[in-house]
C-alpha cells in the first residue's frame, strides 16, 4: 500500500489552492491509514474539502472608484459552468445609460487610461450587436436611476476568472472594469460612443 499511498501525493495541488498544501496534516493522516480505510480516509477528506476551495478560487471582484478616487460601488464576478456572473452595485454616477466593459489591464491610473483597451485576444470588433463582434470586453449598458445607484446582474461567456479555455480576468497583467459616461450603442467603433471613462474598478481575487 505505500506505493498507492505515494501516489496520492501527486493530488498535493488539487485545485486551485491545493487540498495538501493548505492542510499538510491530512498526508499524516492517510499514511497512518492502511488498506481500504486509507482510500477511504483520502476520499473524504476530498469531498470536505474540495468544494469550499473550488468555490472562494471562482470568485473574483472590483472595487469602483470615480475620477475623484472616491469609492462608489463594487463589481464581483463568479464562475459557473457555463460562463461567468457578472453583478454590479454603484452609487454616484449620472442618471441614465452607460457602458461598463471588461479592460485587459489591471490599472485604474492615471484618468483610467492605463487599463488600456478591452479585453479582446482575438481582434474581434467591438459590439454586442456587430456581425464581427462582439470583444471579449463587451457587456450590456448598465442603467442608473435618477438617484445616480445602479444594480445590475449581467452573464458573459467570454471571459473566465481564471482561464477555463477563455481569456481570464485574472491573468498575469490583471483586468480592470471600467464604466463610461454614456450609453454603448453596441456598434460604432471602437467603444459604441461610450464617451469618457468616470469609472474604474482592478479586478482582484476574493
Amino acid at each position: 500500500m505505500v506505493g498507492l499511498v505515494l501516489n496520492w501525493n501527486s493530488f498535493r495541488y488539487y485545485g486551485k489552492k491545493g487540498l495538501f498544501k493548505l492542510f499538510p496534516w491530512t498526508d499524516e493522516l492517510i499514511l497512518k491509514a492502511k488498506g481500504k480505510n486509507a482510500f477511504l480516509v483520502f476520499t473524504t477528506l476530498v469531498v470536505i474539502f474540495a468544494a469550499p476551495i473550488a468555490k472562494a478560487a471562482d470568485i473574483a471582484s472590483a472595487e469602483i472608484i470615480d475620477t475623484e478616487g472616491t469609492v462608489i460601488g463594487m463589481v464581483t464576478f463568479e464562475e459557473t459552468p457555463n460562463g461567468v456572473l457578472v453583478y454590479v452595485e454603484v452609487s454616484g454616477i449620472p442618471p441614465g445609460g452607460h457602458g461598463i466593459h471588461l479592460h485587459a489591464v489591471g490599472s485604474c491610473d492615471p484618468d483610467f487610461k492605463a487599463a488600456g483597451g478591452h479585453i479582446n485576444p482575438d481582434h474581434a470588433k467591438h459590439g454586442l450587436k456587430n456581425p464581427e463582434g462582439p470583444d471579449n470586453g463587451d457587456l450590456p449598458n448598465l442603467y442608473a436611476a435618477s438617484d445616480g445607484s445602479a444594480r445590475a446582474e449581467f452573464f458573459t461567456t467570454r471571459v473566465s476568472v481564471y482561464g477555463n479555455a477563455m481569456p481570464a480576468l485574472l491573468d498575469g497583467d490583471g483586468s480592470a472594469v471600467i464604466i463610461h459616461e454614456n450609453p454603448d450603442d453596441h456598434m460604432t467603433q471602437p467603444i459604441g460612443g461610450a464617451g469618457g471613462r468616470i469609472g474604474c474598478g482592478i479586478i482582484q481575487p476574493r
